[in-house]
């Protein structure tokens, strides 16, 4: 619905009598303090991330996938809903815009994630670069869902493509297999299945030798929860051996990080540090990320 007044559309004007100009001209001075108020909130407002940003052509690019750990479930405070310069991620309209918290949108229950402070640590390494997170991440999935060909994989395959019309492929973190954990037998072929998964993204993305950073799932699974997710820990042990085998991996430990009460998902500090950490692990694939601004 247009503005009965506005100043890209004077001719909104000329169907009011000179009385009722008059009265408008009189009144608007008391919309002032608030348009004033509007502008000064915006930034804070998380819809304010949901409006395209100018973005750079070329942004670093990481890919987010796996399950509701990358997605995020940490609390978001007002601080995770300001835009840092130089971060930015791909919508569900597969447009650019502040990667605010939360940055993904799995589910309506979504929270702060460790992809903002990853790419926060990234920056920190080397200002001179424009970082583009693409979330792709879905809680409750299992890696049978992102095999080749399925939905999941489809659609982060499309948008990265689109992600890929910005800048370059530079990442991709993966933390997945809490629900894979639930079977000896799935836990002790993850390595395998998920050799097959991976080998076949980078193909796809025509990134061979693109780094991929796998996070240790977190060692409350069968630390807290009384033996309940035992083969967690079988998984851990799969997800550490993957270096061992894929060229250009690294694992993320999550030693010592906290739950956020459920024995499940991490709390928002955890998720803050292992952000860091897989900042740093990426550090250790790409040594000339530093040296870029210097």
């Amino acid at each position: 619905m247009s503005l009965p007044l506005t100043e890209g559309n004077p001719r909104r004007l000329r169907g009011h009598s000179p009385l009722v100009v008059q009265r408008m001209m009189m009144h608007a001075h008391r919309l002032l303090p608030l348009l004033a108020l509007g502008c000064a909130v915006l930034p804070l407002c998380p819809l304010a991330a949901q409006v395209p940003a100018a973005v750079p052509e070329n942004l670093q690019i990481f890919l987010l996938m796996g399950q509701s750990n990358m997605a995020g479930r940490g609390q978001v405070e007002e601080e995770d809903k300001v835009p840092i310069p130089g971060i930015f991620s791909l919508n569900r309209e597969l447009a650019w815009v502040p990667a605010v918290e939360p940055v993904h949108f799995d589910r309506p229950f979504v929270g702060s994630g460790l992809g903002r402070p990853f790419a926060k640590a990234l920056l920190e390494a080397n200002p001179s670069v424009a970082i583009g997170l693409v979330p792709c991440a879905l809680g409750g999935s299992s890696l049978k869902q992102w095999t080749p060909g399925d939905k999941l994989y489809t659609e982060a395959l499309t948008r990265a493509r689109a992600a890929l019309k910005s800048g370059k492929l530079k990442g991709i973190l993966w933390h997945q297999g809490e629900s894979d954990s639930g079977t000896e037998e799935l836990a002790r072929s993850y390595r395998e299945r998920w050799t097959g998964f991976i080998d076949s993204l980078r193909r796809d993305l025509d990134a061979p030798e693109v780094p991929v950073l796998v996070g240790q799932l977190g060692e409350f699974l069968y630390r807290d929860n009384g033996g309940a997710s035992l083969h967690a820990r079988i998984v851990n042990e799969q997800l550490a051996l993957i270096p061992l085998s894929v060229p250009k991996t690294a694992f993320v430990l999550s030693a010592g990080l906290n739950h956020k009460g459920d024995k499940v998902h991490f709390d928002r500090a955890a998720l803050h540090e292992l952000g860091r950490r897989y900042a740093l692990a990426y550090l250790s694939l790409d040594a000339d990320w530093a040296r870029r601004s210097r």
